[in-house]
């Protein structure tokens, strides 16, 4: 019995092995036509456009929607089928995908253009009347260059290295209606244009919708006040004593003090309280009686928060030594009384920032760039930036992009040796990547760089 097992044994491991390899080869073989799939039909977008252009036949159209009635405008809006239009086109220091920060806060010296339409309004100054009161905004654009429509339900982020979420987890550019939200810093609004710093859009970003950003709206901090905030109706209908109650001076649940000194101090506050205010029903002002309800809960709550210590020969309140807060979550919470909470890997991520270095051939490249209010002044032969006002300004937000590891994972991975090119402005910049730090190894403009290639 036992040679006839172990037999079997071997082929069930050679079957196994079969069966792996068969599997890995139908994944490989799904990859391929995937990839086959999106670049067919990249290929024939193109071949329409081209022969759009030339004229020599009709764009292929789809087949032509049944006549609409006249509630259907309204009927697809609440559906949520509507056709967005673009109020502007973006004019940034980012021309090229390549170099793009992934977020807002990379390269707070990125700076960028929005000019409204006059399609969209007939007068575009008067829609940005009064935006100038905010210092920022939330910016509402589309994706315009993912080179496909496909999309996955788990992709992988670049600060992940490889591991795979949701992608409602995640501000992936790949998504079912590839729409992107950026706050950027508003700079000042001249005509029908708006400047702003601290993008994340590539320059021709179509943008369909601009807001303020409210802190008080917007930001979950702000709640944490207006839910502490006693409620005080309009007209106090009840004595001193029941609107205190009102704000928890008195728990009944709370432990009562073996000395009765803690009660017999609320009585007095009380007591004092009446007899600056006789009438507790004159006060016409909500706002006057409740301040001074909030002092009087502040000393009563100060005096609560200390405990008279018995080696102390002098009887100073001493506060209470309070345990320290246990931290130890899955998921870290920041701010106050834990309100906004965010991924792990959002504060700790598994790729670490880098160290920038600029060798002195870089160096002496970029002070060669003129600021962009010095364009017209002197030196026409430097090259000059658009929309970077220094060196300086330019040398933050290289390194700013480079810090935060533009590469894709692919790069990382099997390009660690290879040179890494971007745009930024009006410069064109060449560096490398090495263990834990990235080196800008030449700054030319682009205009130059081109004219070489």
């Amino acid at each position: 019995m036992s040679p006839v097992c172990d037999c079997c044994g071997e082929q069930l491991n050679k079957l196994n092995q079969q069966v792996s390899v068969m599997r890995k080869e139908i994944k490989n073989l799904r990859q391929m036509l995937d990839s086959a799939v999106r670049a067919h039909r990249k290929h024939m977008l193109s071949i329409q456009c081209a022969v759009s252009e030339t004229g020599v036949c009709e764009p292929v159209k789809a087949r032509p929607p049944a006549p609409p009635s006249p509630a259907s405008p309204q009927a697809a809006l609440e559906q949520g089928n509507i056709q967005t239009i673009p109020i502007g086109y973006v004019s940034s220091c980012f021309s090229l995908k390549n170099g793009t920060p992934r977020q807002p806060t990379v390269c707070g010296p990125s700076r960028a253009e929005l000019r409204i339409q006059q399609s969209v309004f007939n007068n575009p100054e008067h829609a940005l009347v009064g935006l100038e009161q905010y210092s920022h905004v939330w910016i509402i654009f589309l994706f315009h260059k993912n080179g496909h429509l496909g999309y996955k339900a788990k992709v992988k982020p670049p600060r992940l290295n490889g591991q795979r979420v949701g992608v409602y987890s995640t501000r992936s550019p790949h998504r079912p209606n590839v729409l992107g939200l950026t706050l950027a810093k508003l700079e000042k609004i001249e005509g029908d244009t708006v400047h702003l710093s601290g993008i994340d859009m590539i320059a021709g970003t179509p943008v369909l919708d601009i807001k303020p950003y409210i802190p008080e709206y917007d930001s979950p901090h702000a709640r944490v006040i207006e839910d502490f905030v006693p409620y005080c109706p309009e007209a106090p209908t009840g004595s001193l004593h029941e609107t205190t109650d009102t704000l928890n001076l008195d728990r009944t649940d709370a432990p009562s003090n073996p000395t009765g000194e803690r009660t017999d101090e609320k009585q007095f506050l009380i007591d004092m309280s009446e007899e600056q205010i006789p009438n507790a029903h004159s006060v016409s002002q909500p706002d006057d009686l409740l301040h001074m309800l909030e002092e009087v809960k502040a000393y009563v709550t100060q005096s609560d928060l200390c405990q008279p210590n018995s080696e102390n020969k002098c009887g100073v309140l001493e506060p209470k030594k309070t345990e320290p807060l246990d931290l130890s979550a899955e998921q870290p919470s920041y701010g106050e009384d834990a309100y906004s909470t965010i991924a792990a890997w959002i504060r700790e991520p598994p790729v670490a920032s880098l160290e920038v270095r600029f060798t002195p051939h870089a160096d002496k490249q970029l002070e060669e760039f003129l600021p962009t209010h010095l364009s017209g002044c002197f030196g026409s032969e430097r090259p000059r930036f658009k929309f970077l006002r220094s060196s300086e300004e330019a040398a933050a937000a290289i390194r700013g992009v480079l810090s935060a590891d533009p590469r894709s994972i692919y790069r990382r991975t099997r390009c660690k040796d290879r040179l890494f090119f971007f745009t930024l402005d009006t410069a064109d910049i060449t560096c490398w990547f090495g263990q834990g730090f990235a080196e800008v190894l030449q700054v030319q403009p682009v205009e130059r760089h081109i004219a070489t290639m």
